[in-house]
């Protein structure tokens, strides 16, 4: 049985993460790397494709936490005999990831069951396990080994690791997961009371380093903790969400793996890190895109892998039904293949907005500006897929093409800054040369509004954006217009979608939730224009959304009420972060990247 999605909760070692549901189970983690092969894939199929559960072997009610400032999963099961805490975390990686699990009996006793399933390669093998001398279990397949160890006796039953016991006030029982190839073997001796101590001193230590005092800070700080959990500490890029394949709409086929990094998050992820005091995470995030994106310029591309991987091939995974019978699940993300002329200027309005990089980087980054203008000369008139990756047929976007200014604007800057010699004449001519060309036919004068592509009549969401990146002011009435018109057609009951999508040929079937960082979007359009009241109405209606441990996916189901998508969604945490602090500071990112 598949539980909701807004039941999972999440731990990492940065690196990796994994899954926890509401009954004690990880049902998702991928070794070593977040976009590793799962060894436990039931998020996405069925107990036997790999999980670990510890619960109370009868009824329970259970309720959980994050200690504050940390990813340390606590939760509590309350039986009618009595009460227990489980306490989930991943120690923050010295070599190879390992997952400890910490049980402690409260109140009068509880039996407890728990049954680890390991199954290599998203579910499908399943590994030869032996006991070593130390009475630890090894579980093995190609090059994967798994470690278990547990303060009470476990046993195989039917290709389970299993086991039962009971627990009284006052007991501890302690498990170990750890991870190595099979050829190395290597595991170390950890005492997990000392671990939970060092990994509860860490996370305090970074998340104390937040600047933002404000209304909702709690709210603010648990993203910030999410973003820092979803980073791969190796290259500092920050990946999309810790999942692949949840589905935008419940059984549908909209179902992608965002176990990657965009290039299209950039500006945003960089500006939230600064404005809440991270710089050295904003400094490596650009330093991950710089190096990410070296190269011919014309061979930039939409999505990266964690270390700058380029090869992202997608493929189909028979053995597993999907979550909740949702299928394809998708392994890999065929648009990064695509053409989406936005990200050109994503990446350079990051490079423009972060200010703390080395002369000798900065130069570097010029030179390679230089030529990505070089490139927009030539095939800025081009068609393209979109900023939601449309499978459809290529439009004359008008986001992209406000991109495209944006790429020209803010290179014309970041020259001008480093007093370089640079064509600035006609640069500044074919930016005003793109401004008006989408004035002109991404603006509807009828309707008031600019439109989703050349010639269209339809609303899109990434329209907001307009303003937000400077292309208008907040004060031109077009803007505006353009607000109504998507509050007119895009949104319900609060929360904005990206675009209609049973009028847009986007190549394919069904619908889709309400897109969270639209949403967010719209009450940054919303402080911009003016109206404070309507930004903070919006704003603690997508608070409400957060699940009991403060976590956003990528949208929300409105008629089901529930969350949808990949999750947890760094760019739903991303814009929770901008909006807070775009409504209650003086001068928040909205108002830095505008003007």
């Amino acid at each position: 049985m598949h539980f909701g999605i807004e039941d999972y909760a999440l731990i990492g070692d940065c690196e990796t993460a994994a899954l926890v549901s509401r009954t004690g189970s990880i049902d998702w983690l991928c070794l070593p790397r977040f976009d590793s092969e799962a060894c436990f894939a039931a998020l996405l199929g069925s107990p036997e494709n790999g999980r670990w559960q510890i619960a109370p072997a009868g009824k329970a009610r259970a309720t959980r936490r994050y200690r504050p400032g940390t990813l340390i999963l606590e939760t509590q099961f309350h039986t009618s005999t009595g009460s227990v805490t489980l306490i989930d975390f991943m120690p923050l990686r010295k070599s190879h990831p390992q997952i400890i699990r910490i049980l402690r009996c409260t109140r009068g006793h509880v039996r407890i069951k728990t049954d680890l399933a390991i199954r290599f390669d998203y579910g499908h093998t399943i590994p030869w396990v032996t006991r070593e001398t130390d009475g630890a279990i090894a579980a093995i397949a190609g090059p994967h080994l798994l470690f278990h160890r547990s303060s009470v006796p476990v046993e195989g039953h039917r290709l389970h690791t299993v086991s039962e016991f009971k627990i009284r006030k006052g007991q501890t029982v302690t498990f170990d997961l750890q991870y190595s190839d099979s050829v190395q073997r290597y595991r170390v001796r950890t005492d997990p009371k000392t671990a939970l101590r060092k990994t509860q001193a860490d996370w305090c230590k970074w998340s104390c380093r937040c600047t933002y005092k404000g209304p909702f800070a709690e709210a603010l700080e648990r993203s910030l903790i999410t973003l820092k959990a979803l980073t791969y500490a190796p290259t500092g890029g920050v990946l999309a969400a810790a999942t692949t394949s949840l589905p935008e709409q419940p059984g549908g086929e909209r179902n992608w793996d965002y176990r990657y990094c965009w290039i299209r998050d950039a500006t945003f992820t960089l500006l939230a890190f600064i404005h809440a005091g991270y710089h050295r995470e904003a400094s490596r995030w650009r330093e991950w895109l710089a190096r990410s994106a070296a190269g011919s310029p014309d061979q930039l591309q939409v999505l990266y892998g964690v270390a700058g991987e380029r090869n992202i091939l997608e493929w189909q995974v028979p053995w597993l039904s999907g979550y909740r019978g949702a299928s394809p699940v998708r392994i890999g993300n065929a648009a990064s293949a695509q053409l989406q002329l936005d990200i050109y200027g994503e990446l350079a309005d990051a490079l423009y907005q972060d200010g703390h990089s080395p002369h000798s980087v900065l130069r570097k980054n010029l030179d390679f500006e230089f030529g990505l203008l070089e490139v927009l000369k030539k095939i800025w008139r081009q068609p393209d897929h979109g900023i939601w990756e449309m499978r459809g047929p290529e439009r004359q976007f008008t986001h992209s093409k406000v991109m495209i200014w944006v790429a020209f604007d803010r290179i014309i800057k970041r020259f001008a800054r480093a007093d370089l010699d640079a064509p600035f004449a006609e640069w500044r001519v074919l930016r005003d040369k793109i401004h008006e060309d989408v004035c002109s036919h991404g603006f509807d004068k009828k309707l008031n509004s600019f439109v989703q592509y050349y010639g269209s009549k339809q609303a899109d969401a990434s329209l907001l954006l307009i303003p937000l990146v400077g292309f208008l002011p907040p004060s031109d009435p077009r803007v505006a217009g353009t607000v109504r018109f998507i509050e007119k057609h895009l949104l319900r009951h609060g929360l904005v979608r990206r675009y209609q999508t049973a009028k847009t040929n986007d190549g394919l079937r069904g619908s889709e939730g309400a897109f969270l960082p639209c949403s967010f979007w719209l009450a940054d359009n919303y402080e911009l224009l003016g109206r404070h009241a309507d930004a903070e109405r919006l704003l603690k209606r997508l608070l409400k959304l957060r699940n009991d441990v403060g976590l956003l996916s990528e949208e929300y189901h409105l008629q089901k009420k529930c969350l949808v998508g990949n999750f947890p969604q760094a760019f739903s945490h991303v814009g929770l972060v901008n909006t807070i602090m775009n409504l209650y500071r003086t001068r928040g990112p909205a108002h830095q990247r505008s003007s």
